[in-house]
């Protein structure tokens, strides 16, 4: 006999009111149109989205309580409101992390197939053929697990890729601030994967379910809004990114002007925009030289910008002069800079921590400082001191 604390009416209706409350709150929450925040407000949206598919579900399972067998019932509209979900947040989530990493027409042939599904899965079980029923319960299930684990190996890549372009951007380890997006999708996997073993147990317990897709959802949503309040982070490295890529042609026939032009080649107007970039890349090594002489590199809490402006150029000119003239990007040659500077710190403030000279060295983060170290070096910061420099030597 189903707990009356379970009652799984009075839980569907909570569920039905959290839904239609957090959507209404992520879509009065408002972004700063900016060019590159309208990725930011369509994963609101569609956050949003699936909340109010969710809470309609939930609505037209209620509004069916009179059916016999409801705790069967709702068990098939769960499993429809939770199949709906894992398709729109991993499109909301993926797409935040890397625009149009998923297209938007297979996103919506994706969800015309999940509809067409589910309206048959939903005929099935009112229809009097229970053979109708379970072969369509069967294809269900297998299609939503193969589609989420489909979408779990598209969210590993592009997760992956975005780590890679947040690397490139900032110079120090900024992982730790996206992590949740990654939590947040495990858990979203595991809480709408979960929902089959309630199809082989007794039905009244997917009022437990329901209960815990709940708290999923408040968890969820409340995540997303703090990540509202410091989208900066990930905007700026993808705003970045796409300003490149439009550059990107610019410049590479920029370079080969310059090229030519060290070579006696092209028109005197290619030559004098050539003379142009050589100047200002000279100015640039006169800054860099001064800029390490004061050992500018220690400062963590600056960003790209700031240091760009501190050479008396831009940031993409900056990017521009490390790829031709320096071969390196701009986070690894300071990198190498601060762990060389650690290098010589150890041996001779012996009596320094080795956590307060990777900070002195201009790493904010420990473990970041003994890693990049380890990476570059070839030991750990205590076996290089301990080692008096000579790591090789075995004692």
């Amino acid at each position: 006999m189903q707990p009356h604390f379970l009652d799984i009416r009075i839980i569907q209706i909570a569920a039905l009111t959290v839904s239609l409350t957090l959507a209404t709150v992520l879509m009065l929450i408002k972004v700063p149109r900016t060019e590159y925040a309208k990725k930011l407000t369509r994963s609101k949206t569609t956050i949003a989205t699936n909340f109010l598919v969710g809470a309609f579900i939930f609505g037209y399972t209620l509004y069916h309580s009179d059916t016999p067998e409801y705790e069967k019932f709702s068990a098939v509209t769960t499993l429809i409101v939770t199949a709906f979900s894992s398709i729109i947040m991993s499109y909301s989530l993926i797409n935040l992390m890397q625009p149009r990493y998923i297209d938007s027409s297979r996103f919506m042939i994706s969800i015309f197939i999940l509809f067409f599904v589910s309206a048959i899965l939903t005929e099935s079980f009112f229809s009097e053929s229970v053979r109708l029923y379970r072969i369509a319960l069967i294809t269900a299930t297998v299609l939503y697990a193969i589609q989420n684990s489909y979408l779990i190996i598209i969210f590993d890549k592009a997760y992956k890729k975005s780590l890679d372009l947040l690397e490139k951007y900032y110079d120090e380890d900024e992982e730790q601030k996206v992590k949740w997006i990654r939590f947040c999708y495990i858990l979203t996997m595991l809480t709408t994967m979960f929902v089959l073993i309630y199809m082989f147990l007794p039905k009244w317990l997917i009022g437990l379910y329901i209960f815990f897709y709940i708290l999923y959802m408040i968890y969820f949503a409340g995540n997303f809004i703090s990540f509202l309040g410091s989208h900066k982070l990930l905007l700026d490295a993808f705003g970045h990114s796409a300003f490149s890529e439009q550059r990107g042609q610019r410049r590479r026939k920029r370079a080969a002007r310059t090229r030519k032009s060290d070579a006696g080649e092209g028109t005197d107007a290619e030559g004098a925009d050539a003379d142009e970039l050589n100047e200002e890349f000279a100015n640039i090594e006169t800054a860099i030289t001064r800029w390490v002489a004061e050992k500018k590199y220690r400062e963590y809490d600056k960003s790209r910008d700031e240091v760009a402006h501190e050479l008396g150029t831009t940031r993409e000119m900056l990017q521009l002069y490390f790829t031709e003239k320096v071969g390196l990007d701009f986070r690894s040659w300071r990198t190498n800079l601060r762990i060389n500077d650690a290098k010589r710190m150890l041996l001779e403030k012996t009596d320094t921590s080795i956590n307060l000279i990777g900070e002195m060295a201009g790493f904010s983060d420990r473990s970041n400082f003994h890693r990049q170290f380890t990476k570059l070096v070839g030991c750990s910061p205590k076996k290089w001191r301990d080692t008096a420099g000579h790591p090789e030597i075995v004692r």
